[in-house]
């Protein structure tokens, strides 16, 4: 640490304070630099207390006309967001600030969305995942598994292994693991790049539905690249 440099000034200071002041080795105290930090930030929150005192905590209240007006306009706008009402007030004379519009726009009711176990337990019956995982050979080749799996009982319904996967290879082994009318109503699956456009328009053409796996979830892994 840098010894502090002494001005002019400040000598005549130290000059002056100890001819106006005999005893002021007495009163000299040697703290460290913590210390003085934390005397400083304890005086600034008293100095704000002692400042505030008396005065209304938080924003201004808005009066009730004015929240009606900003409610009635939101249930008769549904399309109007928060910026747009805010805009319309300032129109008018009213100066109120936006977060506060936001605060008492109406907003609509939504159903409760069923979690992920909810939905396991409700649809498990017509539910099956597929996936790929690979295996080593004794030659150090990469051979890939397409496994079809069905929720209801834990049981393989499809497999099939290939050297190099593709869309179209993928899209074959749906319709191998479900002939005719035996396609489940829901599927499970990553966002691997495997499962590309040829695979969605089959699964769409047996009346699938798709569920995609949470973005960046464990296992989501690029298993090849198109």
């Amino acid at each position: 640490m840098k010894r502090p440099k002494l001005t002019v000034a400040d000598r005549f200071l130290w000059v002056w304070l100890c001819e106006a002041w005999d005893d002021w080795r007495k009163s000299l105290v040697i703290v460290k630099p913590e210390t003085v930090i934390g005397w400083h930030r304890q005086g600034f929150r008293l100095f704000w207390t002692w400042k505030i005192r008396g005065g209304t905590p938080g924003r201004p209240a808005v009066p009730k006309d004015v929240r009606e007006l900003i409610r009635t306009m939101s249930r008769e706008n549904p399309g109007w967001g928060a910026p747009r009402i805010h805009g319309e007030l300032l129109k008018l004379g009213i100066d109120v600030g936006e977060t506060s519009v936001s605060k008492y726009l109406v907003r609509a009711r939504k159903p409760p969305s069923q979690t992920w176990r909810t939905f396991l337990d409700n649809h498990i019956q017509s539910l099956v995942s597929v996936d790929f995982f690979t295996v080593p050979t004794i030659r150090f080749q990469i051979l890939y598994v397409f496994l079809v799996l069905a929720h209801d009982r834990r049981r393989i319904v499809h497999f099939a292994v290939t050297a190099h996967p593709t869309a179209e290879w993928t899209a074959q082994q749906l319709r191998e693991a479900f002939p005719w009318d035996s396609a489940p109503r829901y599927l499970l699956r990553d966002r691997d790049r495997i499962f590309g456009p040829d695979f969605v328009e089959q699964v769409k053409a047996m009346g699938i539905k798709q569920v995609l796996s949470a973005p960046r979830s464990p296992g989501n892994e690029p298993t090849s690249n198109e």
